[in-house]
């Protein structure tokens, strides 16, 4: 069984890799778990030992197949507990990350399924990431960043690509969620800042903003 510790380095490494099978460096794993370099290299030892990880030193680190299974477990699990927390505990989106960093090293697949079940198989969490299936396959659908619409381009927003609760209180403040209609009504050629339509009602939103949402295009 593998401790806390040793799936949250899984966990991380599926999320720091841009592509599967790409390597993930050790610099990036400490600087994403605040840790040591030196405790980074000991703990992808001790995971490429047990084969859960192919690591090579000054060349990083890719997840194993068994790896891989394990970690999307984990993130199933993790993006579950979210959906319950905000649908049936009250939480706000912004509330649930933490707990659910606790609630998903719960070693049971049963409760993981009786969840799934008692959810009614939710495909996405409360932040728009998808949720892996029983057989661990996750959905895909079409997004882009707000960033790179254009003048008129019209989406509805699927997504946050930056879901720290700082950044989604902004949202919660700019009234953006899940949902959103959201239309580009003008550019600024100085920092590329956008005027936006948030389901009817006009909003300034700074680059930064529009480089963490996700929408699925509608025209």
């Amino acid at each position: 069984m593998l401790s806390h510790s040793e799936e949250n380095y899984l966990k991380a490494i599926f999320h720091l890799r841009s592509n599967e099978g790409q390597a993930v460096s050790t610099t990036e794993l400490s600087e994403h778990l605040k840790t040591k370099p030196s405790s980074v290299t000991d703990m992808l030892q001790r995971l490429s030992s047990n084969q859960w990880v192919d690591y090579r030193k000054y060349k990083g680190v890719i997840l194993s197949q068994n790896g891989e299974q394990a970690a999307l477990k984990i993130i199933r699990k993790h993006r579950l507990w979210e959906v319950f927390l905000v649908e049936h505990l009250n939480f706000n989106w912004d509330e649930v990350h933490e707990v659910a960093e606790q609630l998903e090293h719960i070693q049971s697949d049963q409760l993981t399924a009786a969840l799934d079940r008692f959810l009614n198989f939710p495909k996405y969490d409360p932040h728009g990431d998808p949720i892996p299936d029983a057989t661990l396959q996750l959905s895909k659908r079409t997004k882009k960043l707000l960033s790179n619409f254009k003048r008129e381009e019209c989406g509805v927003c699927i997504g946050v690509k930056d879901s720290s609760a700082d950044f989604l209180k902004v949202l919660d403040r700019l009234a953006i969620s899940l949902g959103s209609a959201i239309q580009v009504i003008d550019i600024e050629e100085f920092d590329q800042s956008m005027w936006i339509s948030v389901d009817g009602e006009q909003k300034y939103i700074s680059t930064k903003i529009a480089s963490n949402l996700y929408l699925k295009p509608t025209t």
